[in-house]
C-alpha cells in the first residue's frame, strides 16, 4: 500500500510501505475511505514531536470500513463503516475508566501517527478496536464523521468544556485555524453572549464570522485589549481560548481573560512560553491544558445526526490520496490558499476548492 511517511524534521513523502497486520486480538485493519492533515502533523514535520521517529506513517484522523478484525474484537466487525478516532483507548486502566482516554496506561492514549503507524495510508492497524471505532449513523457524510475524529471533540473537551463555558460569557478565541473554528462551533452549544476571535488572516476571520463569531479581530492591526475590554466594561473576557499554540499568542489570552476567568489552553506548543506570574498572581485565574480523550464523540456524532451540530464549513478543499504532498502544501500555507480543513479521498477524485 501506499502511505504518508515522515522522514525527520521537514521530510516527508507518499511512498510505498508494507500493508498493516493485525498485531493484537483487539486489533482491527481498517481501510481508509476518507483522511484528513491535523495542525498537529505540521509540528510533527517541523520536529515539534520528537517522540515520532523517522519512518512513522503519519495521521490520527480518518473514517473508513473494517476488513480485518482479531478475534478479541466483539463490538465492531468487519465490512462496518466508523469513524477512527485520534485517541485509543484500552478501556480497563485507572485513566481509561475515569474516560479519561488521553491519558491510557495500557497502551493507547494519543499513538496512531505519534508513536505507532497512522491513518495518512491506504490501511490502517487500530488497536483496541471494540473503544477506538465509532460506526458512522446513516445519513451523516464521511466529512462530516471526520471532524469528529478530533477538531469538534478537542475543542469542545479541552477548549469549552475545560473552560467552563457558561450562558453569557464572552469568549475569545485566539487563532481561526480548524482548531479555533471549532471551538466557535462548540462553544456555541453552551450560549456565550459573545464570541471574539482573533487571528492575523482575514480570511479565516471571515470564515469565523460565517461559523458563529460575534466579532473578528485582527491582531496585526487590531489593538485587541483596548476592543475586548470596550466589550467588557474594563474587565475582560470570561473565558479565553490559545489555538494556535506559540508564547505570545498564550501570553496574549493570559493578557485577555478578566480576573477571575479562565485560560484554556488547546495549542500544541513546540516552544517555552511564559507564564507571568509576577503580574497575574493577583488576578485569581485558571489556566487549563490537555490532551483530548474524545469521550464527548458519542454525543458529537448525536448532535451531527440530528442536524443540531454542522460541521460542513470546516472542509475547503479535497484531493484523492495520491496528492497527499499537494494537500500537505495547501494545507500549510493557508494564507495563500484559504486552506482549512482539506479531506483526501481513497477513489481518487480530486475536488477543487470548494
Amino acid at each position: 500500500m501506499h502511505a504518508m511517511v515522515y522522514h525527520g524534521p521537514g521530510s516527508s513523502a507518499w511512498e510505498q510501505v508494507p500493508d498493516p497486520v493485525i498485531q493484537a486480538d483487539t486489533d482491527a485493519i481498517v481501510r481508509v475511505d476518507a483522511v484528513t492533515i491535523c495542525g498537529t502533523d505540521l509540528h510533527i514535520l517541523k520536529g515539534d514531536v520528537p517522540e515520532v521517529n523517522p519512518g512513522r506513517i503519519l495521521g490520527h484522523e480518518a473514517v473508513g470500513m473494517i476488513v480485518e478484525a482479531g478475534g478479541g474484537v466483539h463490538a465492531r466487525r468487519v465490512g462496518e463503516h466508523v469513524l477512527i478516532s485520534c485517541v485509543s483507548a484500552c478501556g480497563v486502566c485507572r485513566f481509561c475508566r475515569e474516560g479519561r482516554y488521553g491519558r491510557c496506561l495500557g497502551g493507547g492514549g494519543w499513538i496512531l501517527g505519534h508513536l505507532i503507524d497512522g491513518t495518512q495510508a491506504e490501511r490502517v492497524r487500530v488497536p483496541f478496536a471494540d473503544l477506538s471505532l465509532y460506526p458512522i449513523p446513516a445519513g451523516v457524510s464521511d466529512e462530516q464523521m471526520l471532524m469528529l475524529a478530533d477538531i469538534l471533540p478537542t475543542s469542545h473537551e479541552v477548549g469549552v468544556r475545560n473552560g467552563r463555558v457558561r450562558p453569557g460569557d464572552v469568549v475569545v478565541i485566539i487563532g481561526a485555524g480548524p482548531i479555533g473554528l471549532a471551538a466557535v462551533i462548540t462553544a456555541q452549544l453552551y450560549s456565550p453572549g459573545r464570541i471574539v476571535v482573533v487571528d492575523k488572516v482575514d480570511g479565516r476571520l471571515e470564515a469565523a464570522r460565517k461559523l458563529g463569531a460575534d466579532v473578528t479581530l485582527n491582531n496585526g492591526r487590531d489593538d485587541v485589549a483596548a476592543e475586548i475590554a470596550a466589550l467588557t466594561g474594563g474587565l475582560g473576557a470570561d473565558v479565553t481560548m490559545e489555538a494556535v499554540g506559540v508564547p505570545e499568542t498564550f501570553e496574549l489570552a493570559v493578557d485577555l481573560v478578566r480576573p477571575g476567568g479562565h485560560v484554556a489552553n488547546i495549542g500544541v506548543h513546540g516552544a517555552p512560553a511564559t507564564l507571568h506570574l509576577e503580574r497575574i498572581w493577583i488576578r485569581d485565574l485558571t489556566i487549563s491544558t490537555g490532551l483530548v480523550d474524545t469521550n464527548s464523540i458519542p454525543m458529537l456524532i448525536e448532535l451531527i445526526r440530528s442536524g443540531r451540530l454542522d460541521s460542513s464549513g470546516l472542509v475547503t478543499h479535497r484531493f484523492g490520496m495520491s496528492e497527499f504532498p499537494l494537500a500537505y502544501e495547501v494545507f500549510e500555507h493557508p494564507g495563500d490558499s484559504g486552506a482549512l480543513k482539506v479531506v483526501l479521498f481513497r477513489n481518487e477524485e480530486t475536488g477543487s476548492e470548494s
